[in-house]
């Protein structure tokens, strides 16, 4: 009897140093990684628009608010023209521009409406201190209160999500900051 309660103390002892060590792991992780909250202020580049993000963990594409969207050739590839209409949050001022991006690919999405066929651009948005090439769907987020969605492709880098706090992190990516390319073999589905 006496073996099997050295047995139990030492398994809880055992048990208790696994719990504290992975407690301190995961803290020390969390302190290594920039924390966001489920609303930033993202800068797109290179126009340096300042808009509020949606960081949205049920979404894996990244969303971005479009109008006119068109799918035309050139030099036998299909490009995309689009126009951005955005409400800079920093000066108030209104960016309206034409757009042209290569397609990157089309994206379906299927929902209450129905089946909807979405083209997809790579831009770059700045998050916190560093510039990231992602996937946008491309799509009329007029009635929707954020004209920019970051979905689990782009979350994925950013570090951790807070889903109790909102803007967590300023925009500031100036001429030296890090950038992180959009690499064509993550995150395929």
């Amino acid at each position: 009897m006496q073996l099997m309660g050295k047995m139990f103390f030492s398994g809880l002892v055992l048990g208790a140093a696994f719990l504290g060590a992975g407690l301190y792991a995961s803290t020390a992780m969390a302190n290594d990684d920039q924390v966001f909250g489920w609303v930033e202020k993202a800068t797109l580049q290179p126009w340096d628009i300042e808009v509020k993000a949606k960081l949205d963990s049920g979404a894996l594409t990244s969303s971005l608010d479009a109008r006119d969207i068109e799918i035309f050739e050139q030099d036998d590839e299909e490009w995309v023209r689009f126009r951005l209409r955005l409400e800079d949050q920093e000066s108030g001022e209104v960016f309206s521009d034409q757009i042209e991006r290569p397609l990157y690919r089309e994206l379906a999405v299927r929902g209450a409406g129905g089946r909807d066929e979405r083209p997809v651009v790579l831009l770059e948005v700045c998050m916190g201190d560093t510039i990231y090439e992602e996937q946008f769907s491309l799509r009329d987020r007029e009635e929707m209160n954020y004209p920019l969605l970051l979905g689990r492709r782009t979350i994925g880098h950013l570090g951790l999500l807070d889903v109790r706090e909102t803007f967590l992190q300023e925009p500031g990516c100036g001429e030296n900051a890090t950038f992180v390319p959009h690499d064509p073999n993550e995150h395929k589905s």
